[in-house]
């Protein structure tokens, strides 16, 4: 076979296995791919573009995937969950997970047919754990239906203030319910409701100085659902330190 027809044949079966992306389910469940990241103790999981850091501390554990591009978002993503199944492979296995989003899936616009992360793609880069839940190991990549599932947490929203006394960051956590934040406010004891902006992933920035007030937040998820937790932090807060609010 020519070269050229070998180009060709390799982009018909691009587009072909992409086609999935866009054909909807019934029940809400949506096509899609999967691959896997990192190994069985998920070591190459942490950190990430959500900016949740250690996933275990913060509570999500293995139980993770990063984003496509488009299903990313810029981060408006971040913290939303994921119902999942392996679909029509021999390598599936009869098992459905459910995973937060944490992180990216970087795009590889130099080997545009080697990357499942490219636009228009929806895929789930999931840890290796999870994969190993829907599909033989050996497979690398299977093709999933997914819908969006409400998070389920234990305890509170937490907030982890970090920054200065004149530029504050917060990153926000263990959201319920939609789990993907788009708007936080911020309240100290002696000033009025100040809107913060998303500086990364789920870190919310302000410059304001609100040392030695008592801090109150307003977190509103992409369902439209605001929730208002009221003196989150005593007037002696510290910086590096998290504080639990209320949960949807």
């Amino acid at each position: 076979m020519a070269a050229k027809e070998c180009v060709i044949l390799v982009m018909v079966m691009v587009m072909a296995f992409f086609l999935v992306d866009a054909v909807a389910t019934k029940d809400g469940w949506n096509g899609a791919h999967a691959t896997f990241y990192g190994d069985v103790k998920g070591n190459e999981t942490m950190q990430g573009a959500c900016g949740y850091g250690d996933l275990f501390e913060r509570g999500y554990g293995l139980e993770t995937t990063a984003l496509s591009t488009v299903l990313f978002h810029k981060g408006l993503t971040c913290g939303a969950c994921y119902e999942i199944q392996c679909d029509n492979s021999k390598w599936c296995l009869n098992d459905t997970i459910k995973v937060t989003a944490t992180n990216i899936c970087p795009s590889n616009y130099i080997n545009p047919s080697e990357n499942w992360c490219n636009p228009p793609s929806k895929h789930f880069d999931l840890s290796q754990p999870m994969f190993r839940k829907i599909a033989v190991y050996e497979a690398g990549v299977v093709p999933i239906v997914y819908r969006r599932t409400p998070c389920i947490k234990n305890g509170g929203i937490e907030f982890e203030i970090k920054g200065n006394p004149y530029s504050m960051l917060i990153l926000v956590y263990n959201v319920g319910g939609a789990g993907d934040v788009e708007g936080v406010r911020i309240k100290g004891s002696g000033a009025k409701w100040l809107g913060m902006s998303r500086d990364w992933g789920q870190n919310w920035k302000i410059d304001a100085h609100l040392v030695g007030q008592n801090l109150s937040f307003q977190v509103t998820t992409s369902d439209g659902r605001m929730l208002q937790s009221d003196n989150v932090a005593p007037a002696d807060w510290k910086f590096g330190h998290v504080y639990e609010g209320k949960q949807f």
